[in-house]
């Protein structure tokens, strides 16, 4: 979810400007980064009951990018004030690990535990998160003026989404293990509008412009799996109406019609639905499982976290179990278990406060050594051989560690770092 564009800058006092930037959820959704005009948050999820503020940063203006890597101390942020900029913090220390410019505006930043992804309109950067190197770089892509991307989380099947035409739903798979493409999946006639991987990065879901059918492919095959559109379709006994009547006609012709007739009529409908209010026309999601039941996340445009239940068992409307304010500080105050042992992750000093380490050398692509002066120069593309290195090593587990795996979905499961 971003901010209207040009939203940063000065002499546009009449028109009114969003509270905030962004809103992304981490990987297994344990938590929310939410990018503000006036620096970022980020909020623990590991009780939907009440929201907790676990660190504030107030010196970066106009983010519009802020990805926080699983539970761990990384958070990716890119401002409108350098757009063409992504810096890489460690905001438990209050500190800045790197920062990497590239040739044109940074539209979107995806994660894993083995690739950071950048992505530009017509073209793509694949980083080893190990280290920072530049490992592929994917020119004279498509214009992709949205920075549609989709990243799997899955180590083993790690794949890459985008798409592979401007005026068509064409997909490229990409695979970052091989560096090559998997596959190029005709999924719409419309550009496309989403894409997101499951957990185990076998299946693709998405969505075109239109925004009337949600298509799910195998991966890495590409085949088509499922179809639904939207609308309601319920099981059980329907009442004798003439719509019910035609739809068993149709249904007991279907062998008779065209294909693209018994598509349409194959197509399921919604099981369960959500209804937002206008405001929240531009919203971010998540489908989670907490203390195993199901439920729906959404962050909307006017600053609101919403939690519903989803029925497994009948469908129908979502339950809006809890609504919470990300901008109320009231609600923030509590510390998580993730920030009890710090008073920084709070309220950490200010970034000059912090610059304690060495600098290093001031080129692209390299650790900025914590000076505010040094880094990438703006305009430029990361060269293929350079890449970070310094004290902090982004593959430490000591810094850096892994993701809590839980079975079963046992409370307290959703904490933070081992």
């Amino acid at each position: 979810m971003e901010a209207a564009e040009g939203a940063g800058a000065t002499g546009e006092a009449d028109e009114p400007r969003p509270r905030f930037g962004c809103a992304s959820f981490n990987q297994d959704s344990t938590s929310l980064a939410l990018g503000t005009r006036t620096g970022y948050k980020i909020f623990s999820l590991s009780s939907v009951e009440q929201l907790e503020c676990i660190y504030q940063n107030a010196e970066v203006p106009d983010v519009f990018i802020a990805e926080r890597l699983f539970s761990s101390s990384l958070v990716v942020v890119v401002s409108r004030a350098v757009p063409q900029r992504m810096t890489i913090y460690h905001f438990k220390k209050g500190t800045e690990i790197c920062s990497y410019s590239y040739s044109s505006n940074i539209l979107a930043v995806k994660l894993n535990r083995q690739w950071l992804v950048v992505c530009l309109e017509e073209s793509i950067y694949i980083h080893n998160i190990k280290d920072m190197k530049l490992i592929q770089t994917l020119l004279n892509v498509p214009p992709n003026p949205s920075g549609l991307c989709a990243l799997s989380i899955n180590n083993s099947n790690s794949f890459l989404a985008y798409p592979g035409s401007a005026t068509t739903g064409e997909i490229v798979v990409y695979g970052a293990n091989t560096l090559s493409t998997v596959t190029v999946i005709s999924a719409h006639d419309a550009p496309l509008a989403a894409l997101t991987f499951n957990t185990s990065a076998n299946k693709l879901a998405s969505a075109s412009e239109r925004g009337t059918v949600i298509r799910v492919f195998s991966i890495p095959e590409g085949l088509r799996l499922f179809e639904f559109r939207r609308g309601l379709k319920r099981e059980g006994a329907e009442p004798a109406t003439w719509t019910s009547y035609v739809g068993r006609m149709l249904s007991a012709a279907s062998s008779y019609l065209p294909a693209q007739v018994c598509d349409a009529m194959s197509q399921d409908r919604a099981f369960a639905t959500v209804h937002l209010t206008p405001s929240a026309h531009s919203s971010v999601c998540s489908l989670v499982s907490i203390q195993k039941l199901l439920q729906l996340l959404v962050v909307t445009a006017d600053g609101q976290l919403c939690v519903f239940n989803v029925d497994l068992q009948d469908g129908g409307e979502c339950e809006l179990l809890f609504k919470h304010s990300l901008f109320d500080d009231h609600g923030s105050t509590a510390k998580s278990r993730e920030s009890a042992d710090s008073e920084q992750t709070v309220c950490p000093p200010s970034y000059a406060a912090t610059a304690a380490l060495p600098a290093s050398r001031p080129v692209t692509a390299t650790l900025t050594g914590y000076s505010e002066d040094s880094g990438a120069k703006r305009g430029e593309v990361i060269p293929e051989h350079e890449f970070a290195s310094g004290p902090v090593r982004l593959d430490d587990e000591n810094e850096f560690p892994p993701i809590k795996v839980c079975r079963d979905g046992a409370a307290g499961c959703r904490g933070g770092p081992l």
